[in-house]
């Protein structure tokens, strides 16, 4: 099983993609998923200019501590080195599973069980543990419940941080970006409702800067 998820957002200059694409996804991914308890790998581009994030699967969260981030990047070849350097502002969460759900289309998956075509990758903190309270009860009775029936959602993982500044996140995967604004939209917009269970608990959440990211994958294609 792949319960454990290791997260790296960034940006990286035009002129560096194209070569750093072709390292990233021929060499560097195929390395990381040569090591133990690597599952699956998935790389994004996010929608309205938030750079990209990568996405590795493991079977725990302490798959991707041993060795750790750093302990990795202590090791580094000077090839790793030079690409890993032409990211900009990058960050990175460990995050481990607390519960999932399949959505109608969860067939679309593959049998590594890698994240659908499009995401929505949301990544926060709570304001005090009356919220994460009220937080927990939005996702287990009325959130993760819808998402277990909405048309085009591939299903959708809450998720805790082992490593990372912001201790909750929430992956919700999509068919594609179409049925994402068609089915989902419109119930994302009660975070504007104060009357809402959404929108009582979105506005005490402390987002990370590219949070919540909506990418499409771009590898595998």
């Amino acid at each position: 099983m792949d319960r454990g998820i290791w997260a790296i957002w960034y940006d990286i200059a035009d002129a560096d993609w194209r070569e750093y694409a072709s390292w990233f996804h021929e060499v560097h991914i195929p390395e990381k998923l040569a090591r133990p308890g690597y599952g699956w790998a998935a790389h994004y581009r996010l929608e309205a200019g938030k750079g990209y994030v990568a996405l590795f699967g493991g079977a725990t969260a302490h798959t991707f501590m041993s060795p750790s981030p750093a302990q990795l990047a202590a090791r580094q070849s000077e090839e790793t080195r030079r690409y890993i350097g032409m990211r900009r502002d990058a960050s990175a969460c460990i995050f481990a599973e607390e519960v999932r759900v399949d959505g109608p289309g969860a067939a679309l998956r593959d049998e590594r069980g890698t994240p659908a075509y499009v995401i929505q990758l949301g990544n926060y903190n709570a304001a005090s543990p009356a919220v994460e309270d009220d937080l927990g009860a939005w996702y287990a009775q009325e959130r993760l419940p819808l998402l277990s029936r909405l048309p085009g959602c591939v299903g959708a993982r809450k998720l805790l941080a082992s490593m990372g500044a912001h201790k909750h996140a929430i992956l919700h995967e999509f068919a594609s970006l179409e049925m994402r604004e068609q089915h989902f939209g419109p119930h994302e917009a009660q975070a504007h409702d104060p009357k809402t269970w959404m929108g009582r608990v979105r506005p005490q959440l402390a987002h990370a800067p590219r949070s919540p990211g909506i990418g499409r994958r771009i590898w595998p294609a």
